[in-house]
């Protein structure tokens, strides 16, 4: 099966950026998910098996249920040692932007990437790359940007040389931007991918469990406070909407990671086209952070960039409202009003 995604001038032109790179830095997007993290790890797993010292950077935070792939005690947050990673963006010469397409995704990081004298390439998977680089690899028809780096090491000649340090993380990517190849799955290469990064002797069972069942008590009795009590349905136009408000994260001590899957949770009502999520951020007033899933043709990544602010995929998308959870619940209202005759 022929998975290779790159023009020879590319795959010429990438291999000389990074032979003739000595300091190398990975970034990916801020809250950095399954997908980012993993594409970051197995890319820098890659890059040191052609002898380099890459450095993954990223802006804050990511959930601890992803703290299981090998190396991420080698990721540097943004946000906790800005000294240091600003002096490795000062003298960088090549900065990967790994599954993010455009810098205000990687949120206070984003001077430190513009900023840099070192040449930029973008691996992306969404839809509308706009970073600037010497090199855009952008292919929004992929699962993930996992998957795209699996693809890449592929067509470099370097997959022999991987091992289970690699094919984890990119494993664990791709499964968990696909909701364990659940959407955005039917391509046949992607199974084709998944059976050789068995060969180096991944669990994809166990990574299921670290990621899926590797929640707190509070987590699940969070799940169940929020179907039960802030679940909305609008049966009429198959569309749902829950809110999580500061008070409620509080009252089940959230923690990063635990809203992780409950948007999904509501698709599981029969007819049910689509599912919206309304956070209120755990710090910052009037900001509330917006996650969108569907079924089949309805576009998540429409009405994500039409009312709140974002985009993403057909059926996965988020955003962002810089206004009260009452004024964002107002906005969902109007936004599942706006695209009632595709959900009936």
């Amino acid at each position: 099966m022929n998975i290779n995604i790159l023009t020879d001038n590319q795959l010429a032109q990438l291999g000389q950026l990074i032979s003739d790179a000595q300091n190398i830095i990975i970034t990916c997007h801020q809250s950095a998910d399954g997908d980012a993290i993993g594409s970051s790890l197995g890319w820098a797993e890659y890059l040191r098996t052609v002898g380099k010292e890459p450095t993954v950077i990223v802006p804050d935070l990511f959930p601890d249920y992803l703290l299981w792939m090998p190396n991420t005690e080698k990721i540097l947050r943004y946000d906790k040692h800005k000294e240091q990673a600003d002096l490795l963006f000062s003298i960088a010469d090549l900065v990967f932007c790994l599954d993010y397409n455009v810098p205000s995704r990687v949120d206070e990081m984003q001077d430190a990437l513009l900023n840099t004298k070192a040449q930029r390439v973008l691996i992306d998977h969404h839809l509308g790359p706009d970073v600037p680089a010497v090199l855009t690899i952008s292919h929004p028809d992929m699962s993930s940007t996992s998957e795209l780096i699996f693809r890449i090491v592929w067509q470099l000649g370097g997959f022999e040389k991987q091992t289970k340090h690699f094919a984890a993380p990119i494993y664990c990517g791709m499964m968990t931007d696909t909701g364990g190849f659940t959407f955005n799955s039917n391509d046949p290469a992607i199974f084709y991918i998944i059976s050789q990064l068995l060969t180096k002797g991944i669990n994809k069972d166990r990574i299921y469990r670290n990621v899926y069942h590797n929640f707190s008590e509070n987590r699940l009795r969070l799940t169940g406070y929020v179907m039960l009590k802030c679940l909305v349905v609008d049966s009429q136009r198959h569309a749902s909407y829950y809110v999580l408000r500061r008070a409620d994260m509080r009252r089940f001590h959230f923690v990063k990671g635990d809203a992780e899957g409950l948007v999904n949770m509501p698709l599981q009502i029969k007819g049910l086209k689509l599912s919206i999520s309304l956070r209120e951020d755990s710090e910052k007033d009037n900001l509330v952070w917006v996650s969108l899933r569907s079924v089949d043709q309805f576009p998540c990544n429409k009405m994500a960039a039409e009312f709140f602010n974002g985009g993403g995929h057909l059926n996965a998308s988020g955003g962002r409202l810089y206004c009260s959870i009452d004024e964002a619940v107002k906005v969902t209202q109007q936004a599942i009003l706006h695209y009632e005759s595709l959900l009936k």
